[in-house]
């Protein structure tokens, strides 16, 4: 897949981590698709080493875009527990 595919996927994947996971997140639209596009990466990595699937096989398998929401929520999960106690200083 090429960036522009990678990126668009990164934004609806971090978009949809962030209404599984509601509430507020320091940063904005980059920070959604930095970790959606992490998220992928890492989502396709845990599927062939638990599963042993290939789950980044190209946009439109539904595969690619369940790997990339799982590791969105993770990656999300992981940031917020990082800066959480940054918002208050």
């Amino acid at each position: 897949m090429g960036i522009i595919a990678w990126i668009l996927i990164g934004l609806i994947a971090g978009f949809i981590a962030k209404a599984i996971m509601p509430g507020k997140d320091p940063g904005g639209v980059i920070i959604t698709i930095l970790i959606g596009i992490a998220g992928g990466l890492l989502g396709g990595f845990l599927g062939k080493v638990i599963f042993g699937v290939d789950s980044i096989d190209g946009f439109f398998d539904l595969s690619t875009w369940i790997a990339a929401v799982i590791g969105s929520v993770i990656l999300l999960a992981l940031y917020r527990l990082v800066t959480g106690n940054r918002r208050h200083a």
